[in-house]
Protein backbone atom coordinates (compact mmCIF):
# COMPACT_ATOMS: atom_id res chain seq x y z
CA UNK A 1 0.00 0.00 0.00
CA UNK A 2 2.92 2.33 0.70
CA UNK A 3 4.15 2.05 -2.48
CA UNK A 4 0.55 3.00 -3.97
CA UNK A 5 0.52 6.09 -1.81
CA UNK A 6 4.24 6.84 -2.78
CA UNK A 7 3.06 6.58 -6.86
CA UNK A 8 0.47 8.71 -6.39
CA UNK A 9 2.63 11.16 -4.86
CA UNK A 10 5.34 11.00 -7.39
CA UNK A 11 2.18 11.34 -10.29
CA UNK A 12 0.68 13.67 -8.62
CA UNK A 13 3.68 15.70 -8.24
CA UNK A 14 5.09 15.80 -11.67
CA UNK A 15 1.69 16.35 -12.68
CA UNK A 16 1.72 19.54 -10.81
CA UNK A 17 4.96 20.39 -12.75
CA UNK A 18 4.04 19.84 -15.91
CA UNK A 19 0.75 21.25 -15.67
CA UNK A 20 0.90 24.75 -13.85
CA UNK A 21 -2.62 25.27 -14.17
CA UNK A 22 -5.26 25.67 -11.15
CA UNK A 23 -8.54 25.75 -12.53
CA UNK A 24 -11.02 22.95 -10.83
CA UNK A 25 -11.91 21.03 -14.10
CA UNK A 26 -8.03 20.72 -14.75
CA UNK A 27 -7.23 19.79 -10.99
CA UNK A 28 -10.43 16.93 -11.28
CA UNK A 29 -9.22 15.89 -14.49
CA UNK A 30 -5.54 15.66 -12.73
CA UNK A 31 -6.34 13.86 -9.77
CA UNK A 32 -8.53 11.42 -11.71
CA UNK A 33 -5.74 10.68 -13.98
CA UNK A 34 -3.73 10.12 -11.11
CA UNK A 35 -5.58 7.65 -9.67
CA UNK A 36 -6.31 5.29 -12.78
CA UNK A 37 -2.13 5.21 -13.23
CA UNK A 38 -1.86 3.81 -9.64
CA UNK A 39 -5.00 1.59 -10.57
CA UNK A 40 -3.25 0.28 -13.63
CA UNK A 41 0.03 0.00 -11.69
CA UNK A 42 -1.44 -2.30 -8.61
CA UNK A 43 -3.60 -4.47 -11.45
CA UNK A 44 -0.56 -4.70 -13.02
CA UNK A 45 1.75 -5.77 -9.83
CA UNK A 46 4.61 -3.28 -11.20
CA UNK A 47 4.14 -1.14 -7.98
CA UNK A 48 5.44 -3.40 -5.34
CA UNK A 49 9.20 -3.18 -2.93
CA UNK A 50 11.22 -4.41 -5.80
CA UNK A 51 9.51 -1.75 -8.62
CA UNK A 52 9.12 0.87 -6.59
CA UNK A 53 11.11 0.68 -3.58
CA UNK A 54 10.21 3.10 -1.19
CA UNK A 55 11.55 1.45 2.02
CA UNK A 56 14.99 2.38 1.18
CA UNK A 57 14.33 6.11 1.31
CA UNK A 58 15.69 6.92 4.79
CA UNK A 59 18.28 3.97 5.04
CA UNK A 60 19.57 5.50 1.59
CA UNK A 61 20.44 8.94 3.34
CA UNK A 62 22.98 6.97 5.06
CA UNK A 63 24.00 4.68 2.34
CA UNK A 64 24.27 7.10 -1.00
CA UNK A 65 26.55 9.83 0.58
CA UNK A 66 28.99 6.85 1.37
CA UNK A 67 28.60 5.65 -2.06
CA UNK A 68 29.76 8.65 -3.60
CA UNK A 69 32.62 9.36 -1.17
CA UNK A 70 33.71 5.82 -2.88
CA UNK A 71 33.00 7.44 -5.98
CA UNK A 72 35.26 10.22 -5.84
CA UNK A 73 38.27 8.17 -3.70
CA UNK A 74 37.99 5.68 -6.86
CA UNK A 75 38.24 8.24 -9.21
CA UNK A 76 41.52 9.21 -7.72
CA UNK A 77 42.63 6.20 -7.36
CA UNK A 78 42.15 4.73 -11.47
CA UNK A 79 43.46 8.51 -12.19
CA UNK A 80 47.17 7.86 -10.08
CA UNK A 81 47.10 4.38 -11.59
CA UNK A 82 46.49 5.03 -15.05
CA UNK A 83 48.67 8.35 -15.32
CA UNK A 84 51.96 6.99 -13.17
CA UNK A 85 51.15 3.04 -13.90
CA UNK A 86 50.07 0.01 -12.05
CA UNK A 87 47.08 -1.17 -14.02
CA UNK A 88 46.45 -5.03 -13.65
CA UNK A 89 43.50 -6.08 -14.63
CA UNK A 90 41.72 -9.69 -12.62
CA UNK A 91 38.64 -10.99 -12.45
CA UNK A 92 37.48 -11.74 -9.22
CA UNK A 93 34.40 -13.01 -7.75
CA UNK A 94 32.71 -11.51 -4.51
CA UNK A 95 29.87 -12.94 -2.54
CA UNK A 96 26.55 -11.27 -2.08
CA UNK A 97 25.11 -11.51 0.89
CA UNK A 98 21.67 -9.82 0.31
CA UNK A 99 18.91 -12.08 0.98
CA UNK A 100 16.97 -10.81 -1.99
CA UNK A 101 17.83 -9.65 -6.39
CA UNK A 102 16.87 -6.44 -5.13
CA UNK A 103 19.89 -6.24 -2.81
CA UNK A 104 22.21 -8.24 -5.09
CA UNK A 105 21.26 -5.66 -8.06
CA UNK A 106 21.93 -2.71 -5.58
CA UNK A 107 25.18 -4.12 -4.77
CA UNK A 108 26.18 -5.08 -8.38
CA UNK A 109 25.09 -1.60 -9.56
CA UNK A 110 27.28 0.04 -6.75
CA UNK A 111 30.30 -1.66 -7.90
CA UNK A 112 29.66 -0.92 -11.30
CA UNK A 113 29.41 2.61 -10.74
CA UNK A 114 32.64 2.75 -8.52
CA UNK A 115 35.60 3.87 -10.96
CA UNK A 116 37.82 1.24 -11.94
CA UNK A 117 35.49 -2.14 -11.13
CA UNK A 118 32.61 -3.65 -13.60
CA UNK A 119 30.38 -6.25 -12.46
CA UNK A 120 30.06 -8.72 -15.12
CA UNK A 121 27.37 -11.70 -14.16
CA UNK A 122 25.43 -12.75 -11.20
CA UNK A 123 24.98 -16.02 -10.42
CA UNK A 124 24.29 -18.22 -7.22
CA UNK A 125 24.84 -15.44 -4.30
CA UNK A 126 28.10 -14.20 -5.94
CA UNK A 127 29.06 -11.28 -8.59
CA UNK A 128 31.80 -11.77 -11.22
CA UNK A 129 33.77 -8.12 -10.89
CA UNK A 130 36.25 -7.13 -13.81
CA UNK A 131 38.82 -4.74 -11.36
CA UNK A 132 41.31 -2.91 -13.49
CA UNK A 133 43.98 -3.03 -10.47
CA UNK A 134 44.74 -4.53 -6.88
CA UNK A 135 43.37 -1.54 -4.82
CA UNK A 136 40.07 -1.53 -6.55
CA UNK A 137 39.73 -5.49 -6.04
CA UNK A 138 41.21 -5.07 -2.80
CA UNK A 139 38.27 -2.21 -1.89
CA UNK A 140 35.55 -5.28 -3.12
CA UNK A 141 38.15 -7.86 -0.37
CA UNK A 142 36.86 -6.25 1.76
CA UNK A 143 33.56 -6.55 2.45
CA UNK A 144 32.95 -2.94 3.49
CA UNK A 145 30.20 -2.53 0.57
CA UNK A 146 28.72 -5.63 0.61
CA UNK A 147 28.09 -4.90 4.41
CA UNK A 148 26.75 -1.27 3.78
CA UNK A 149 24.23 -2.91 1.17
CA UNK A 150 23.28 -5.42 3.61
CA UNK A 151 22.56 -2.72 5.93
CA UNK A 152 20.66 -0.40 3.35
CA UNK A 153 18.70 -3.50 2.66
CA UNK A 154 18.13 -4.14 6.01
CA UNK A 155 19.79 -7.62 5.94
CA UNK A 156 21.89 -9.31 8.10
CA UNK A 157 25.17 -8.86 6.73
CA UNK A 158 28.06 -10.81 5.10
CA UNK A 159 29.13 -13.93 6.81
CA UNK A 160 32.99 -14.56 6.75
CA UNK A 161 35.35 -14.81 3.52
CA UNK A 162 33.24 -12.22 1.26
CA UNK A 163 35.62 -12.86 -2.29
CA UNK A 164 37.90 -14.71 -3.70
CA UNK A 165 40.42 -14.34 -6.50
Amino acid sequence: MIQAIALAAALAGFWVLLSGYWLPLIIILGVASVLLCVFIAKRLEVADREGHPVHLTVPGLNYFPWLVKEIFVSNVIVAKAILFGGVRPQVLRVKASQSDELGQTVYANSITLTPGTVSIDVEDNHITVHAIMDDTADGLRTGEMDQKVCKLMGDAGPQSGSAKA
